[in-house]
């Protein structure tokens, strides 16, 4: 009987030890697969930069379409597109033969008055100035000063058959190249583009604008030169919105480069601003980030769990977020599995 007992006795403890065992297993291999479940990252100081990216292209920003004020034959085309000019250099003229000969007219008409003035005042030199000879010295100086103004048009008629241009540049279209034409003031335009003043023009979306503006660094890469990066800083950023081709609301931005040199018009790439840059602070991933109506908060991790705690946080960028309250460096907190964390 006592053998029996013994038996029995030592059978249910064996067997008690094996359940509490695979308990214990049980749990520590719950505990391991909802661990590997459950991603955490350390809460580090670090320097934080915020940028905004857009899409764009190089453009000119100071150009200038130069047209003659009237019709007429092209008679002289003194540049080709690609050409540099100077400001104040005369790209091409019109033929002045006409103009010329008029000009040359309206002189013999002003020595002709010029004679008569004179002759007119020596006539009537040492007579009383009655209102009738004071009219007829005024229509003599009258029509004196007329001949100077025809004169002085005909000038003006002949520096407009010169196309000048107004700034230091290069030209970049031209659209009748070839002298002996006939032209008109819209069929024959020359753009001259200043090449210094080469910005990247990019839309940037509604929900950025706010953090722009002018003088911000920037940085910029194109398609062109894949291994180069360019510098600039934001130069302009437009008071009205437009529509994208995906019908966003976007701002139009300029970026001016700080050394355009041997760049294009037209050249497609991308474009980084920096809109906010701290040093030495705290931050977590922002997919650590929880939201509800009453808070803003994460799960850290503790000893003997995950302890869910709210924060206040700085600003953000797509994968940081400055902490300014609630958490320590060293802290870890979840980013991932926040469905597998016991309740």
């Amino acid at each position: 009987m006592k053998s029996f007992l013994f038996r029995f006795w030592k059978w249910i403890a064996v067997g008690t030890i094996f359940v509490i065992a695979l308990f214990g297993w049980t749990r520590y291999n719950s505990a391991k697969q909802t661990a590997s479940l459950i991603g955490t990252a350390k809460v580090a100081r670090m320097d934080f930069v915020k940028a905004i990216s857009s899409s764009g292209k190089t453009a000119d920003d100071t150009s200038v379409d130069l047209k003659f004020q009237t019709s007429g034959k092209l008679a002289w085309v003194g540049v080709k597109e690609g050409d540099a000019v100077r400001k104040g250099q005369v790209i091409a003229s019109l033929d002045q033969r006409e103009v010329q000969k008029t000009l040359q007219k309206d002189l013999n008409t002003y020595m002709t008055q010029r004679w008569t003035f004179d002759q007119t005042h020596q006539d009537n030199q040492g007579q009383i100035v009655t209102d009738a000879l004071k009219r007829i010295l005024d229509k003599s100086q009258f029509a004196l000063d007329n001949t100077v103004l025809d004169v002085e048009l005909q000038n003006l008629a002949i520096e407009f058959s010169n196309l000048t241009s107004p700034i230091d540049g290069i030209v970049t279209h031209i659209d009748t190249p070839v002298a002996g034409v006939n032209i008109t003031p819209a069929a024959a335009v020359f753009t001259v583009a200043d090449p210094k003043s080469l910005v990247f023009t990019a839309n940037v979306d509604e929900t950025d604008v706010g953090s722009l503006s002018l003088g911000q660094p920037a940085t910029i890469t194109l398609d062109a030169f894949p291994e180069a990066t360019f510098s600039g800083k934001v130069s302009y950023i437009s008071y009205s919105s437009e529509l994208s081709s995906g019908g966003a609301t976007v701002f139009p931005v300029k970026v001016l480069f700080d050394a355009p040199a041997n760049l294009r018009i037209g050249l497609n790439g991308d474009i980084s601003i920096i809109v906010d840059r701290q040093t030495d602070v705290l931050t977590i991933p922002t997919s650590a980030i929880r939201e509800d109506t009453s808070a803003t908060y994460v799960y850290r991790k503790t000893k003997t769990g995950y302890q869910k705690t709210a924060v206040t946080l700085g600003a953000r960028n797509d994968t940081d977020a400055v902490v300014t309250s609630g958490l320590s460096n060293g802290d870890s907190v979840v980013i991932k599995g926040f469905s597998s964390i016991p309740k």
